[in-house]
This record gives C-alpha cells, structure tokens and sequence, in this order.
C-alpha cells in the first residue's frame, strides 16, 4: 500500500526545496540530515519550523525535505515556503492563518545582474583624475 504523503515546493533566491510531509511524528529531516546539523545555525532551523508551530501541527507530520542551490539562509527559507505549501495540501483550512503570517508568499528579491562598465551590479571603477 502507498504511504500517503503531501508535497510542496519552495525557492528563495537560488535555492530549491521538494518538501514531502507524512503522518507521523514529527521528526525533519533535511537531506537526510537533522536540520540543526545540515543548518548549523539555531535560527534556521527555528524558521523552517515557524509553519509547523503556527498551525500547531508540530507532531503530526514527519517532514522530509530535499534541498539544493544557493546558500543555507536561502535553503532555510525555501523549506518554509515548501512546508508552508504542503500544510494546505494536508488541511486546506490552513491557508487563511498561512497566508496572514506571510509564509505563502515567494520572496522575490534577487542578486542583482552584473552590468558592463561596472565591477558588480552597482560598483563603479574607481575614479581618477589623472
């Protein structure tokens, strides 16, 4: 028999997460890892449980998330948008309190193309008079 399970996917810059939830729990794993060993940093692992413990849904469901790309502040954030997601595949009455706290919104901002004549984005070679 297959285990059921909801899904939903996260980005944030160039981060991606494929975030699974089923019954269970409540363990998170995060490529296989504990999210405070793959994180290392108590406050990224304190924000992809945010969703969790504003559904108060916090040992109800096992989560597995699969992230790559980018860096662990935006992996961090696309697991949120992705367990965020999954949550209202598992209870559509949820998205009401999910969306009020932000947490279905994709985070737009971007690194910034590089333009010719600059060195960055913005930053100009430095100028000389002579």
């Amino acid at each position: 028999m297959a285990q059921v399970h909801f899904y939903g996917s996260g980005r944030r810059k160039n981060a991606i997460a494929r975030v699974y939830l089923y019954p269970g729990e409540g363990r998170v794993t995060v490529n296989g890892k504990k999210p405070g060993e793959y994180f290392g940093r108590r406050s990224l692992e304190v924000t992809i449980n945010q969703p969790l413990d504003l559904t108060g849904v916090t040992g109800r469901f096992d989560v597995q998330a699969r992230v790559k790309g980018g860096g662990t502040s935006g992996q961090a954030g696309a697991v949120k948008l992705g367990i965020a997601r999954a949550l209202i595949q598992a209870d559509p009455n949820l998205r009401k309190v999910l969306k009020a706290a932000g947490f279905l919104t994709r985070d737009p901002r971007m690194k910034e193309r590089r333009k010719y004549g600059l060195k960055k984005a913005r930053r100009a070679p430095q100028f000389s008079k002579r």
